[in-house]
């Protein structure tokens, strides 16, 4: 299993990080990946994220997974993003997961068709751009995953980790982490 994490300057750094925590201790392969021409990005709060590569160069690789962390800033240049956008509508038509959290449902997805058809839910206050907004932490429907902030950011990453990789392996991993009684 292989997950694509793209980020971009002012993503939001709690999401970002808690995806990949969560997915790596389920021995899942993240890749994160950087638009733009550094692997070094700002993301929020101050905090500096380091990717693993540039987007370019991983652009041709096939993904189980390609899930946005949010952010303003972030989600508004992932989803300026042609390439990335590109990738996201394969993804979907190969149904292969994708998805986003926070502000990357209502800038990235949604402006693009990606959510056309689907329930999902993101940052409350981005609401009015889902067709069919669900306030949920987080909502599945078809091979689509979104959640809605940096508080729902582990769940949304054992909520991803499921659909990858069974059930048995979420319950394990979110009792390691002491995030299921």
């Amino acid at each position: 299993m292989n997950v694509l994490v793209p980020i971009a300057e002012g993503s939001e750094s709690l999401e970002t990080v808690a995806i990949v925590n969560v997915l790596r201790r389920g021995d899942v392969e993240v890749t994160v990946a950087a638009i733009g021409k550094s692997r070094t990005v700002h993301g929020t709060r101050d905090i500096v994220l380091h990717a693993d590569a540039l987007f370019e160069d991983v652009a041709q690789r096939t993904f189980d997974a390609i899930v946005l962390p949010g952010g303003d800033a972030g989600a508004r240049a992932l989803g300026a993003h042609a390439a990335l956008i590109e990738k996201l509508k394969e993804q979907r038509m190969a149904h292969r997961w994708f998805g986003g959290i926070c502000a990357a449902p209502a800038l990235a997805l949604a402006p693009h068709g990606l959510l056309d058809g689907k329930q999902a839910t993101c940052y409350p206050s981005y609401r009015e751009a889902l067709l069919h907004w669900v306030d949920q932490p987080v909502v599945a429907d078809g091979h689509c995953i979104t959640s809605q902030g940096p508080a729902t950011a582990i769940a949304f990453g054992l909520g991803l980790l499921e659909k990858l990789a069974g059930s048995a392996r979420r319950h394990e991993v979110a009792a390691a982490m002491l995030a299921e009684a």
